[in-house]
């Protein structure tokens, strides 16, 4: 008889039922007993297939510390002999989707195993580990759980079997940027043709070349009366307090902090550090001003320019995501909106 398809299952600290956001810290375990979505996917395995185990860890302690948990959570992986490792769905869930994405690639690079991840489009996991990983398009939230585990299982169960996936938007994960030969009817150039003449007619049809889709902003209406207006200063170049408080990663951040410069005219250098890798930091890391001018903010504001809110809001800007940043783009409006601010100042590398 066949030694049946060992299947190993990772959850976050929620689906993985220790709790919510005030159990985001714990460290990597390993459960023998399915828990969460555990249960319904223990439901759909068949006969030759086993959950050996569920590898659950916290959001927060895998960002804070993704090489030392990455490691733990591979000793744990291999040590169930797993043919397939599946992680989550994560949704929208952006630490849970990198953790997710992290796993797998390390989970193929050092075990030769497939893996396959859920996540939402705007899941900066997805952005950061879609060429690496297989990762099935679902919602934004968790209502289709059971269904999108099928998907995963349904993909894992093929690429154990050695199968050839079909075409993404067919089998439903996201493009890797992989080219695959395929022989077609038509000849590219009468594709292309037909799609040209297609779109002249406004008949429908489909690019075979996916383009990045860059929503418009439209322009905010001026600041009508700026001596009375707030003035926050914004900026993605990473600068943070001594210690990065917040821990926010000097790339693909996932976090932003505010920080307080109530009763400050100046930003003392050793009170400051960079966490962004993508740019030459010691010009800032001598005079943080050349990043956050707080120093001519302050002289604008005793000139009646406008008033200046009392922190600074930083984040890094580096190979993020354009929809990660927009999601931190909206954590920032709630704040902003919030402390009754009028306008920004954002300045970048």
């Amino acid at each position: 008889m066949p030694n049946p398809t060992r299947i190993v299952l990772f959850l976050n600290q929620f689906f993985g039922q220790l709790g919510g956001e005030e159990h985001a810290g714990v460290g990597p375990q390993l459960m023998a007993d399915p828990v969460g979505p555990g249960r319904a996917l223990v439901g759909l395995l068949r006969d030759g297939e086993v959950l050996a185990g569920t590898l659950v860890c916290g959001d927060n302690y895998f960002a804070e510390n993704e090489a030392s948990a990455t490691e733990a959570l591979m000793t744990m992986l291999q040590g169930l002999e797993p043919d397939l490792l599946l992680a989550g769905p994560a949704f929208n869930a952006g630490r849970y989707g990198m953790a997710c994405g992290a796993l797998c690639k390390a989970a193929q690079q050092t075990l030769g195993i497939p893996t396959v991840s859920g996540m939402y489009e705007e899941n900066p996991g997805r952005d950061i580990y879609h060429k690496d990983v297989l990762i099935l398009r679902t919602a934004d939230n968790a209502r289709q759980m059971r269904d999108n585990l099928g998907q995963m299982l349904s993909l894992g169960r093929r690429q154990v079997a050695g199968e050839t996936l079909g075409k993404p938007a067919i089998e439903g994960y996201f493009p890797q940027g992989r080219l695959v030969p395929q022989i077609e009817a038509k000849s590219s150039a009468a594709r292309a043709t037909d799609m040209l003449l297609a779109k002249l007619k406004g008949q429908p049809f489909a690019s075979e070349v996916q383009l990045p889709v860059f929503r418009p902003i439209p322009a905010p209406e001026p600041v009508a009366d700026m001596p009375h207006a707030t003035i926050a200063l914004i900026t993605d170049g990473g600068l943070v307090p001594l210690g990065n408080p917040d821990n926010i990663e000097g790339r693909a951040s996932t976090r932003w902090g505010a920080y307080s410069v109530e009763g400050k005219d100046h930003l003392d250098a050793k009170d400051y550090e960079i966490s962004h890798g993508g740019y030459d930091a010691r010009y800032v890391l001598a005079d943080p001003h050349r990043l956050v001018g707080l120093d001519v903010a302050r002289e604008l504001e005793s000139e009646g320019a406008f008033k200046l809110h009392n922190a600074f809001l930083s984040t890094g800007g580096l190979s993020n995501p354009v929809d990660n940043s927009r999601r931190l783009g909206r954590e920032m409006a709630v704040y902003l909106k919030e402390k009754g601010i009028d306008g920004v100042i954002l300045t970048s590398t």
